[in-house]
């Protein structure tokens, strides 16, 4: 008999609520069959009553799997050929030539009669070939910029204007010139060029490596003043790329400095302002400096704002022959005139030191003042 509520013929095989409701509580989804472990008897096991016969099969082995396996494999051969290829590679990134220490001639220019002079600088210049010169850093002209094979625009200029600058602190700036500090120039200079600049000055010496006018100017300042701070100048910068990893500027620059005696007051009753109207009263005259200077700038030097100096060539006057230049410029003032001698003796059997050279200035290169 069937229950409250069901068909009079019973319900309908295989409809709900049928005779497979006692098994609903079981259910045999994929996951359920996947997890189940398999168990058999074997035909002897099944044979007896007192035996359990189980045969395991044997599980799965759940290690990685075989598409992380290869994965790896493949991470370790492409890691290895690349150590390999950075071990094995023939390139190698160029080093930088060290720079060569800088080789330096001071040649003195002696006048052929005495120095003309005049208590107005104004005539002095007016009068000579500096009349048409600029004023300062304003005759340091950069020529047009263009970039190289291996430069870009920017870093032809820096290399410009890091020679222009060492112009600058080396031939205009006054404490430089007066004998003061020499720092300002140190700054440029390559940092493996350093040992020979601090030996310049530390011991200078006239042997084409070691003087201090050979990396700037800068006159004797117990003996010699400046009479105008506006120093003339002319002359022109040249860049050449030397190799893909080297720039090369080339300057020759004119530079025309007016001069005057430091003289002391004397007497019981002579001070500072004794001495001050001294100077004031003394006559000024020119002093002509030609200096070729050779610059060579690495990628570091571009970047550090440095130069490496390569050669430097002056000449200057008007000087004495047979004078000291290698610490300080001496120059011939208003009035005076060189001695007969020639330069100082070269002996030949000497090492270590550089031939004594000396030059005459022209007279076209002074001012053409009308005897007073």
């Amino acid at each position: 008999m069937g229950g409250p509520g069901d068909p009079p013929a019973g319900t309908p095989e295989g409809a709900p609520g049928g005779g497979e409701d006692e098994y609903r509580s079981v259910v045999f989804d994929e996951s359920f069959v996947r997890a189940a472990r398999l168990q058999e008897f074997s035909a002897q096991e099944r044979m007896g009553d007192h035996t359990r016969a189980v045969r395991r099969r044997p599980a799965r082995h759940r290690g990685l799997s075989r598409q992380l396996v290869i994965l790896a494999v493949l991470i370790a051969v492409a890691f290895g050929t690349a150590i390999y290829m950075g071990v094995r590679n023939p390139y190698h990134p160029p080093t930088a030539k060290r720079p060569e220490p800088l080789r330096m001639t001071v040649i003195p220019l002696a006048p052929a009669g005495r120095v003309p002079g005049s208590t107005s600088v104004s005539d002095l210049y007016a009068h000579s070939p500096a009349a048409q010169l600029r004023v300062g850093a304003a005759g340091i002209n950069l020529p047009p910029v263009r970039r190289t094979s291996h430069f870009s625009d920017s870093q032809v200029m820096a290399a410009l204007v890091t020679a222009k600058d060492y112009l600058v602190e080396s031939s205009l700036a006054p404490d430089v010139l007066t004998g003061g500090s020499e720092r300002s120039v140190r700054l440029l200079v390559d940092p493996e060029q350093l040992a020979q600049f601090d030996r310049s000055f530390a011991h200078p010496v006239a042997d084409g490596r070691h003087a201090a006018t050979g990396w700037l100017v800068r006159f004797d300042p117990a003996k010699t003043a400046l009479a105008d701070n506006r120093v003339r100048t002319e002359g022109a910068l040249r860049v050449v790329e030397a190799g893909k990893n080297t720039l090369e500027v080339t300057s020759e620059h004119t530079f025309v400095y007016a001069l005057k005696p430091v003289r002391k007051g004397t007497g019981g009753g002579g001070g500072a302002g004794d001495a001050a109207g001294t100077e004031e009263k003394a006559e000024a005259s020119l002093f002509t400096v030609r200096r070729e200077v050779h610059f060579r700038f690495d990628r570091d030097d571009l970047r550090m704002h440095r130069a490496e100096l390569v050669t430097s060539a002056t000449q200057a006057g008007p000087l004495a022959c047979g004078g000291e230049s290698a610490n300080h410029l001496r120059p011939l003032l208003a009035g005076q005139k060189a001695k007969a001698a020639g330069p100082a003796g070269t002996d030949p059997y000497a090492t270590g030191g550089a031939t004594a050279l000396c030059g005459s200035l022209a007279a076209s290169a002074q001012p053409s003042l009308s005897p007073s």
